[in-house]
């Protein structure tokens, strides 16, 4: 019999990697209801001309996410912080507030609807790495240094709390930033450079793809990983490293010129003290973040697993240059 999994956030980026990969898994092992806030988007309806079943919920409309997850098997769950809000919204409530409303809301709909195993989207909580000390600013009323990290991270509890059966997916940046807000850019000599406030210490990235699939290798393991955190990457390459793959791939000279953080956090864009934050605990716990990270286990379990320069090579064009 097909085991159904409900994909939250479909019309997405890691949900619809997720949708993708059960649409794309030969075995025919699970079907996909895709959960869209808007089923007659586009995005939605192209998802339903592939195969998928679509259904409405909302993340912040709890009864809702019960009725979509009625009679699956498995969730996928994701939250998107970033997310698009009207003014009212954003008056009532930040951003991570929203993010825990939201996992709540999940956690105790997948509960109440019997789901036998959910694989909740993180991150790492950077706190710890940072302490007390006043090294990097904290945000949101003096509770977060990387909001969008420490309140996903915060939210593990959630479901812990709800008792249902939960796997712990914690993600890491999207090879896609690469080639989009944080790719190289060309300077006054017109040359690429790549900015990446890393320092010389490695990043772990993600194709964004790879995440749905690696979820997928999860589900196929039944009840092995419920309860436990699985932290993944795809590849781990310094700055140096990565311009070097962009040179070869794009047949010209990218440099790597990092910012300082505290640089990045004075440029005054939505976010930048956020990710300057986030930028300094890549770099200062690069040895920690890659050790959670066994690659071998996530290419076990998800063998299409990319590398930067597979992934680069198929996709440079989408770099602004």
């Amino acid at each position: 019999m097909t085991k159904t999994i409900a994909v939250i956030g479909a019309t997405g980026a890691q949900g619809g990697g997720m949708v993708r990969a059960i649409l794309a898994d030969p075995s025919g092992e699970f079907g996909v209801r895709a959960v869209a806030r808007n089923p007659q988007s586009a995005k939605a309806q192209e998802l339903a001309a592939a195969g998928a079943e679509v259904v409405q919920a909302d993340l912040d409309d709890e009864e809702s996410l019960r009725k979509a997850f009625d009679g699956v098997y498995g969730a996928f769950v994701v939250t998107n912080y970033f997310a698009q809000r009207d003014e009212a919204d954003v008056a009532a409530r930040s951003a991570a507030d929203m993010e825990l409303e939201q996992a709540g809301n999940a956690a105790r709909a997948a509960r109440d609807a019997g789901v036998e195993h959910v694989i909740w989207s993180t991150l790492a909580d950077t706190r710890p790495h940072f302490g007390d000390t006043d090294r990097v600013p904290t945000l949101d009323d003096g509770r977060y240094k990387v909001p969008h990290f420490d309140a996903k991270s915060e939210a593990d509890e959630l479901f812990r709390q709800s008792g249902v059966p939960t796997t712990f997916l914690q993600t890491t940046l999207f090879y896609e930033n690469l080639t989009s807000d944080l790719g190289p850019v060309r300077d006054e000599n017109e040359q690429l450079v790549l900015t990446l406030p890393m320092d010389d210490a490695p990043l772990n990235a993600i194709a964004v793809g790879d995440i749905g699939k690696t979820a997928l290798g999860i589900f196929r393991r039944g009840d092995e990983y419920v309860g436990r955190t699985i932290a993944i990457g795809g590849d781990k390459l310094t700055g140096a490293q990565l311009v070097a793959v962009m040179s070869d791939v794009l047949g010209e000279p990218v440099t790597y010129a990092p910012h300082g953080w505290d640089d990045f956090r004075s440029f005054g864009f939505p976010g930048a003290v956020e990710f300057g934050n986030m930028f300094q605990y890549y770099a200062e716990n690069h040895e920690q973040f890659s050790n959670d990270r066994d690659l071998a286990l996530v290419r076990e379990l998800n063998p299409e697993l990319q590398t930067f320069r597979e992934w680069f090579a198929t996709h440079h064009a989408e770099l602004a240059r």
